[in-house]
């Protein structure tokens, strides 16, 4: 009587596919194979094709836009037509802005994890005890496949217009005339911006 047997392996597969900051992981299990008593001139195959693939795809928009005009002046400060002239002052006229912005983008841990976990183990294979005349295989396939894709896009504008404009202080036409004096006219801007990304 003839003995004839025939093992045939599984196939495992591992697919990662993770977002801006979640990761999630499959790993494919460890493959055993093994022959044993097989009959005279039998066919016996063990065949694992493993495919571990990971991909990250991140994509990060960072705009920060800071829009402020300002416009600040004094009014005008006259004496005149008087027989004694007092003084004339016009006020100061100031302008102040600040601006901070500070971003921080952060994808290390979705493509740290990609590149360093999801380990199926390791295969293993045994042949024993076969018949005479016999073809017996255990064949492991393995492919680890790893892309990671960061596309970082950061836009940082600011328009900050400023104007101050001191009034006029005068003092004409008297017989005894005072001081004109015109106040100061200020503009004051601050910014200050960071933008940190780590993939």
């Amino acid at each position: 009587m003839r003995n004839f047997k025939k093992i045939l392996g599984a196939s495992a597969a591992s697919v990662l596919t993770a977002g801006a900051m979640t990761v999630g992981i499959v790993a494919a299990a460890p493959g055993t194979g093994t022959i044993d008593t097989t009959g005279p001139n039998s066919t016996n195959t063990v065949t694992f094709n493993t495919r571990d693939t990971r991909s990250v795809h991140n994509t990060n928009h960072v705009n920060v836009h800071s829009s402020n005009p300002q416009a600040s002046s004094t009014g005008r400060a006259e004496v005149e037509n008087n027989t004694t002239g007092g003084s004339a002052m016009s006020g100061a006229a100031s302008n102040a802005s600040s601006m901070r912005a500070n971003l921080s983008v952060s994808n290390a841990s979705s493509s740290s994890a990609v590149m360093n976990n999801g380990s199926g183990g390791s295969n293993s294979g045994s042949i024993s005890d076969t018949g005479p005349s016999s073809s017996n295989h255990i064949t492991f396939s393995g492919t680890t496949s790893a892309t990671v894709t960061n596309n970082n896009n950061v836009n940082v504008s600011n328009w900050n217009t400023q104007h101050a404009t001191s009034g006029s202080a005068e003092v004409s036409n008297n017989t005894t005339g005072g001081n004109a004096v015109s106040g100061a006219a200020s503009n004051n801007s601050s910014t200050d911006v960071t933008v940190s990304l780590n993939n």
